[in-house]
């Protein structure tokens, strides 16, 4: 039956007949509205801006999800995997909770409500082809796809090492690598990927945290070496974390940070873990740059956002929480919001506290396969006055539901493995003064059209020169009159 043609039923009295034919059309719409959701309309483009680049031959996903023929055999896997949404196993691995905080990012490849609809529908009304006239022009995939930053302008290699199946965990460190600069350059990127032998379309050797790769972490620099071969302190520059299914670090347009010219990478905290297979790996560090004779206007800010004095996770318990504080000691702006947990972490929250104020920034589920970089859109990133209470908010599931858990019958506390836990917000943030913070809040109301009705998400103040006298001569006044 057409669902747009009209069903009648004259043996009704009008009034039922015309309530019985309004819900059959409704009704019989809808699934043939169901039925015409086809892949090469409706998913392939969808497929091709959010999974292709790891679902690939080639890529780092265990199955290429580029023709038909290939994508349909898991057409309820693929449902299932994104209405997960943003929890652990969910694809696309981005964990931003959208009901929620913030909502601009950069290099977000989540996927709208409409398009996890969409996938829903396809897979239940039987992953319908479609024809091939409506797909999207095929994406042809080279080396420089793996680099969702975009192509970098200088690739450094560390060195191969062999991690053997069945051996334990190994921390040390690696060896000093030459940039190859000749002279400085300010960084506006920098990405790190795994490169090894393993093929993924075979499989690794066993689930792992991190099964596709053998680096679970390295925690790195750069500096200049002395010809005692120590380190020399004053040329040191500190870079992001190297973690497990780490995506792009994205500075702030106005805060490169500088690579030296003749300095080494080096780094003396390498965690390396067993796939399950003999494997043979080095990491790539990609950086790309801002044009010769760029400046940057902002310092970077270390806040030590975390805890890891009151860490206690009991055995067989959820929603166990924990919280750490920081008042920030000058006007800042947040680059990035990054949740560090380790394998019992579900969830973490980012909240601003200004006077009376407390607001939720942003909520991320948390995946430990997934470690997940957060940068806000430039006109969303939170410019917090001198003063704010930064407050983070870590929930944690020790039992047998989080996959992750090797034995929710184990207490957990701080420390380094897996097994033990980590509470750290690793985002990235810049420091103003406040000429600087006054510029960044006019930049900020005169981008989004901001009126004194309007609410901006993470920055008090941005409206606070609408609305009431700010400087000490006009509230000097303001209080004289009452």
């Amino acid at each position: 039956m057409d669902a747009r043609s009209k069903v009648t039923f004259p043996f009704l009295r009008k009034s039922a007949r015309n309530l019985l034919e309004s819900f059959l059309f409704v009704f019989l719409s809808g699934v043939a509205s169901a039925q015409e959701v086809s892949f090469h309309s409706d998913i392939e483009p969808i497929l091709q801006r959010s999974c292709q680049n790891c679902h690939r031959e080639g890529g780092v996903g265990p199955m290429p999800l580029v023709t038909y023929e290939q994508v349909a055999p898991f057409a309820g896997l693929i449902e299932y995997k994104t209405k997960l949404r943003d929890r652990a196993g969910a694809m696309p691995p981005w964990y931003m909770e959208k009901d929620i905080g913030i909502q601009r990012f950069k290099n977000d490849p989540s996927l709208s409500d409409e398009e996890i609809e969409a996938i829903s529908s396809w897979a239940q009304n039987g992953a319908l082809k479609g024809n091939p006239n409506d797909a999207p022009e095929p994406i042809e995939f080279d080396d420089s796809d793996k680099w969702s930053a975009g192509k970098p302008d200088l690739i450094v290699s560390t060195n191969s090492v062999t991690k053997l199946a069945g051996t334990p965990d190994w921390w040390g460190e690696i060896d000093r690598v030459p940039v190859g600069l000749d002279e400085d350059r300010y960084v506006k990127s920098v990405e790190i990927v795994e490169v090894n032998n393993i093929d993924m379309q075979k499989g690794s050797g066993r689930d792992t945290v991190g099964g596709r790769y053998i680096f679970h972490h390295m925690i790195w620099g750069t500096a200049d070496i002395d010809e005692n071969g120590a380190r020399i302190r004053e040329s040191q520059t500190s870079w992001p974390v190297h973690e497990v299914g780490r995506n792009a670090d994205l500075f702030d347009e106005e805060a490169g940070r500088l690579l030296r010219a003749g300095t080494y990478v080096v780094s003396d905290s390498v965690h390396l873990h067993s796939n399950g297979k003999d494997t043979t790996g080095h990491l790539e560090i990609g950086f790309r740059f801002h044009p010769k004779g760029y400046e940057p206007k902002y310092e970077r800010v270390s806040l030590g956002l975390g805890n890891g004095v009151d860490i206690s996770i009991q055995g067989n318990r959820r929603d166990q929480e924990l919280h750490a504080y920081t008042v920030l000691k000058q006007h800042t702006k947040i680059i990035t919001f990054e949740p560090h947990l380790h394998a019992p972490g579900e969830r973490m929250c980012l909240e601003a506290i200004w006077g009376y104020t407390v607001e939720t920034l942003s909520c991320v589920g948390y995946d430990h396969n997934w470690v997940r970089g957060y940068a806000y859109a430039d006109d969303a990133m939170p410019l917090l006055p001198e003063g704010t209470i930064l407050h983070i908010v870590g929930y944690m599931n020790n039992t047998t539901t989080n996959p992750n858990v090797p034995d929710p019958r184990n207490w957990q506390g701080s420390g380094n493995r897996s097994v033990t836990n980590m509470f750290i917000d690793l985002g990235m943030r810049v420091k103003m003064d406040d000429k600087q913070f006054e510029e960044e809040m006019q930049i900020r109301r005169n981008t989004l059209n901001l009126g004194p009705n309007d609410h901006v998400i993470g920055c008090p103040l941005c409206l606070a020169p609408l609305v009431a006298p700010t400087n000490s001569r006009a509230t000097d006044e303001s209080l004289a009159l009452n």
